[in-house]
């Protein structure tokens, strides 16, 4: 099977703050395309100065990440099906909870997308369902995390 790698730095340059816990948690993402992106904790978790509230944080990449593969398994399973898809877009949400362990976890991503069929193509409400059911299995991410995945369909749009 295949591998797939992220490259993580962060460097420590403001002298002594480190061990007192006042230092940047500012750092980047690098994938193998050449991209980078300015990643750092959410400010909920780490408060400014220490954190970036205008860059990626972990749990923002965890939905994403979510979202993302079950569109692309979903534009491909729907496609199989013979539906063709004009747009495709999505608002998901993370919550995060307390484990067992008092750990707090990203237990549920709620997916909310929003698809717009060509005229000839529109799937019923339990075809559509069933769509997003198949993506869902078969959805690599979803398939390697425990956190509880629900998608909340609205009324799909057509074309016209």
């Amino acid at each position: 099977m295949a591998t797939h790698d992220a490259i993580i730095e962060w460097q420590q340059n403001e002298g002594d703050v480190f061990l007192k816990g006042r230092y940047s948690r500012e750092h980047t993402w690098k994938f193998g395309g050449g991209i980078e992106l300015l990643a750092s904790p959410s400010p909920v978790v780490v408060p400014v100065p220490f954190s970036n509230p205008s860059a990626v944080d972990p749990e923002e990449a965890f939905v994403a990440s979510i979202a993302s593969c079950h569109m692309l398994t979903f534009l491909y399973v729907a496609s199989r099906n013979g539906y063709d898809i004009l747009s495709y877009s999505d608002h998901a949400e993370g919550v995060m909870t307390k484990g067992a362990n008092g750990v707090p976890w990203v237990s549920l991503v709620t997916l909310r997308p929003e698809i717009v069929y060509h005229t000839e193509t529109i799937p019923d409400r339990a075809a559509e369902q069933k769509l997003h059911e198949d993506a869902h299995h078969q959805c690599f991410i979803a398939n390697s995390v425990k956190t509880e995945i629900r998608v909340e369909l609205p009324q799909s749009t057509s074309a016209g």
